[in-house]
């Protein structure tokens, strides 16, 4: 009896890493795609393409097809559905979104939803457009599908009506899944359908800043500041993917879309994507040595080629940082000498390489405003820090509810190529206001006298708060 017991407990234990085994097998033939999805995206792969959104013409590419992760590149197919929905009806921008305890637990980048709240679609959407805010992903996902995976499952069908072949969505946000998958030609499709399908809910991506609960949150998308012509759409970064971008800009009628996906650092995927859209605008392709430089700068100018060559010194100012920093309204809105009418804040309609256009946008602007004529067109001086000097205009003299109701009739009765609008909080006088006058007998009104030349790369510049 005493010799057969320890033969007793290896057969048991024979018994039990059989079925171990067995149970590993099983598992493992139930779910191949997915392990060959995490073994196949060990590590970002750069990819980008520019196409003429006009013709749909590919004017440059490099590994367009080359599949990767979307990111938060996800959520433009998630406000894709979501203007879907209010073009046809179904909803309306007032209208109000429960948060569910699965949506206000996501992880960050979020607007800090809580479970139980109701919260209106338009402050989703610029909670997505500006903060990227995955809980505001699935809480749209959520309303309009019943749960998220049947919303992802929409999403794909929806890739699919629009050609984009390379495709699947397994969430509403872009958060890591390893069967979520896209391609940069799929991505710059997705961004052509915004624009075209959408043309009223599209100016909802010129969004710079969105106040939610006392707190403003400034877009991801630094190039909407900071390349002459760009109004939109959208960043995305998780570590397998890299940092991607979404873009579109409009130049003497000629509208761009680009995406970059794969870039080594926020600063790094902002350059090449200037870089990108400055040759598309001028009709030269580039090739993938043009782009290497940009593509591993990661801010700090040591770029793995030493300094980055003559034609990037060229390009407009990229260098801001990818993460926007939440900052209380009260302090971040509060002038250095409060204004005591309230009316201390303005509206721009835009940033011009000349005065005259400049001016022409302002008074375009303010003749789209039958509620401001009281109002001041204004044009300020190119700031010390611009590398190529731009010109704002500006209308002054607003409050703040006054600001935010201008840029929302700007958005409904301008051209789709003048659709940009931003609110600016009250301000301490930093640069030359040139103010616009209208046409009068008395002498002409004042022209600068010369447009200053751009710093040296290397100059010091002072900080503004465009």
């Amino acid at each position: 009896m005493m010799a057969e017991a320890p033969l007793a407990q290896d057969r048991r234990w024979v018994s039990r890493r059989l079925v171990a085994l067995a149970a590993a097998i099983v598992i493992l033939s139930l779910a191949p795609a997915h392990f060959a999805q995490a073994r196949r995206y060990t590590a970002p792969h750069f990819s980008a393409i520019v196409i003429d959104a006009q013709s749909g013409k590919v004017l440059n590419e490099t590994n367009a097809d080359q599949p990767t992760y979307p990111a938060s590149l996800t959520k433009m197919m998630t406000l894709y559905l979501v203007f879907e929905a209010l073009e046809q009806g179904r909803i309306t921008l007032d209208d109000t979104f429960t948060v569910s305890l699965h949506a206000a637990r996501q992880a960050p980048s979020k607007i800090d939803l809580i479970p139980g709240q109701k919260v209106r679609v338009q402050d989703l959407i610029l909670g997505l457009i500006t903060k990227s805010a995955n809980d505001a992903a699935v809480t749209v996902a959520e309303n309009l599908a019943g749960n998220e995976a049947a919303f992802a499952d929409r999403m794909t069908q929806k890739a699919r009506a629009l050609g984009m072949t390379g495709t699947v969505f397994r969430n509403a946000s872009g958060l890591p899944n390893p069967a979520q998958h896209t391609t940069a030609r799929d991505i710059a499709k997705l961004a052509l359908a915004l624009w075209r399908d959408f043309p009223k809910e599209y100016a909802f991506f010129a969004t710079e800043e969105f106040t939610y609960r006392d707190t403003t949150y400034e877009t991801h998308n630094h190039l909407m500041q900071e390349f002459a012509g760009m109004d939109g759409i959208k960043t995305g970064y998780i570590r397998a993917a890299g940092f991607n971008l979404a873009a579109s800009a409009v130049r003497d009628g000629k509208r761009l879309i680009g995406v970059i996906m794969g870039g080594s650092s926020a600063h790094g995927r902002d350059m090449q994507m200037a870089q990108l859209l400055e040759a598309s605008f001028a009709g030269n392709p580039i090739g993938n040595d043009a782009l290497r430089t940009a593509a591993y700068d990661d801010g700090s100018n040591n770029n793995l080629e030493g300094a980055a060559p003559p034609a990037m010194a060229a390009l407009n100012p990229v260098s801001r940082a990818e993460a926007a920093t939440p900052k209380p309204t009260a302090h971040r809105n509060k002038p250095s000498h409060p204004d005591a009418s309230g009316t201390g804040w303005s509206i721009q309609v835009g940033a011009f390489g000349n005065y005259d256009a400049a001016q022409n946008a302002g008074a375009a602007a303010l003749a789209k405003l039958p509620a401001a004529k009281d109002k001041t067109a204004l044009v300020l001086s190119p700031a010390h820090s611009d590398k190529q000097p731009f010109y704002r205009a500006r209308i002054a003299g607003f409050t703040e509810t006054e600001a935010q109701k201008a840029c929302r009739t700007l958005h409904s009765v301008m051209s789709s190529k003048q659709k940009l609008c931003a609110v600016i909080p009250p301000q301490p006088a930093s640069r030359t206001v040139l103010q616009l006058r209208p046409p009068a007998p008395a002498p002409a009104p004042v022209q600068p006298a010369a447009q200053p030349a751009a710093p040296a790369p290397n100059a010091p510049g002072t900080s503004e708060d465009d």
